[in-house]
């Protein structure tokens, strides 16, 4: 009886959720348009959602790094030193589909074992040959650490934008724990780059099993999507208004007037301002975190993923989705601000 209680309350809730138009962000931004359209007397034209890139496939952010190969039999001759075990390791069946992540634990372990082997070898080719490698694996491992960012699955999932819309308490890592999540990325980097070999990369494996399961930057960039069309929609036809005929006669308020403004204050205010600053706020989180990483790691960036980083992830290039999103803000305020003051209204602030 419980349990058929407890479904009956879900079917309600759902049913309940299905009949709020600002339940869901598309929605809301639906009603938001309609309803303006018709207190301002006009069409509601809506357009396609702005055209934003994905993520790059695999292969164009995948960093091909030159595999070194010792001659097997001068590899025998290194029994005695770990290194072997290291390399014996590689190239068992495991081995041979590391993740990126364990790939690049692989070529730590290899410089730190061939390190120790070195003072053991007693052929002066073998000696140099694989100090070589040892060089050539410490050179490349920015190129190891970028495909273990960007060229893994984790990194896939959390820009996804398969997710929908990004929704407060919507189950999704918070955008503090991302930002910690990314800062702890730049921190491994910062070691590697200094040319300490003691990163820490248990607690990176976690972070990448957090982001298997969530969506988090792909729903914000909907989310942005969403709004930039629609505030451009509205403010198309509130400065159509404004440049049209008056909605109000010598600047004094009118019913018709009140009823705008009743948008204004109802929906707008109350429903879409408050989305616009919970988008923004968890934008400027997550993004931020994603654009500091890779600023670090911009000598290594693949040519093929450079679109995807000046219009998605650099927050600071004026072509990209976070510029095209303030304007779109400001130019909605600013329109409603012409509207409101042509009917002698206090304006907004901003």
């Amino acid at each position: 009886m419980r349990a058929v209680i407890q479904l009956c309350l879900v079917l309600m809730m759902l049913l309940l959720s299905a009949c709020d138009p600002f339940s869901q962000p598309d929605s809301m931004m639906k009603t938001y348009t309609e309803r303006l359209a018709r207190v301002l007397e006009l069409e509601n034209q809506t357009s396609q959602l702005i055209e934003v890139q994905t993520l790059p496939r695999m292969r164009d952010r995948r960093i091909d790094i030159e595999q070194i190969k010792i001659n097997m039999l001068d590899f025998l001759s290194l029994y005695g030193c770990q290194l072997q075990v290291v390399v014996g390791e590689r190239n068992s069946a495991m081995g041979r589909v590391m993740t990126p992540l364990n790939d690049l634990r692989y070529q730590l372990e290899f410089i730190e074992k061939a390190r120790q082997c070195l003072p053991k070898i007693e052929q002066q080719e073998l000696k140099s040959q694989l100090q070589q490698a040892i060089e050539q694996k410490h050179d490349a491992l920015p190129h190891y650490f970028w495909n273990a960012i960007w060229a893994d699955e984790p990194m896939a999932e959390l820009m996804s934008q398969s997710g929908g819309f990004y929704q407060q308490d919507d189950g999704h890592i918070s955008p503090a724990t991302l930002k910690a999540d990314l800062k702890h990325a730049r921190e491994i980097l910062q070691t590697l780059q200094s040319g300490s070999l003691a990163p820490e990369l248990k607690k990176m494996g976690e972070i990448q099993q957090r982001w298997v399961f969530d969506h988090s930057g792909g729903q914000l960039i909907n989310s942005i999507r969403l709004l930039i069309t629609r505030l451009n929609d509205a403010s198309d036809m509130l400065e159509q208004k404004v440049t049209g005929k008056p909605p109000c006669y010598m600047n004094k308020p009118n019913p018709r007037a009140e009823r705008v403004k009743g948008v204004f204050f109802n929906v707008y205010i109350a429903r879409v301002q408050p989305y616009i600053s919970h988008v923004s706020r968890a934008g400027e989180q997550v993004f931020s975190g994603l654009s500091a990483l890779i600023e670090l790691q911009k000598p290594d960036m693949p040519a093929s993923f450079q679109p995807y980083y000046q219009r998605v992830l650099d927050m600071n290039n004026h072509g990209s989705l976070w510029y095209q999103f303030d304007q779109s803000v400001m130019r909605h305020t600013k329109s409603w601000q012409k509207l409101l003051r042509q009917c002698g209204m206090q304006p907004m602030a901003g």
